[in-house]
């Protein structure tokens, strides 16, 4: 197999999509967690036997819509580490689950991401827990 990189492209409204990440149950994906991956969006969309419905292809973010079974996800690829750690640190107040990479990161439901890593490799993180949160009024719904 061939790994390529192609730079990833801008994360103007990335956070949006993370509506998708949700909240879920399932199981935690500790077995056989192969190497992570490596390469372009569309290179970790094969590995993860998806077809990306790309959503923003700009300079320093390519991010695309994923399904599994009836469940999505967001795949995305950075130009660089430092603007991934940003981008993640910036999601996880959304809250959801991520798969994180070298310069990808995968974000949905607990069982989607951890199902993700058998092919993907990769470390699971956990965005905030905004559940049983009922003392924060006056916060949008």
């Amino acid at each position: 197999m061939r790994l390529t990189r192609r730079p990833a492209l801008a994360c103007a409204g990335a956070v949006a999509l993370l509506a998708l990440a949700g909240c879920g149950e399932g199981t935690d994906g500790a077995a056989a967690v192969p190497p992570t991956a490596t390469g372009s969006l569309e290179h970790l969309a094969a590995e993860a036997s998806c077809e990306p419905d790309l959503q923003t292809d700009a300079d320093e973010i390519r991010q695309a819509i994923c399904e599994q079974g009836a469940e999505r996800y967001v795949l995305a690829t950075f130009a660089t580490d430092r603007g991934q750690r940003e981008w993640i640190n910036t999601a996880k107040d959304y809250g959801g689950y991520y798969l994180v990479g070298r310069k990808w990161v995968a974000v949905g439901h607990q069982d989607v991401v951890a199902g993700l890593r058998a092919a993907l490799g990769g470390t699971l993180e956990q965005g905030a827990d905004h559940s049983g949160h009922a003392g924060h009024a006056g916060h949008g719904s």
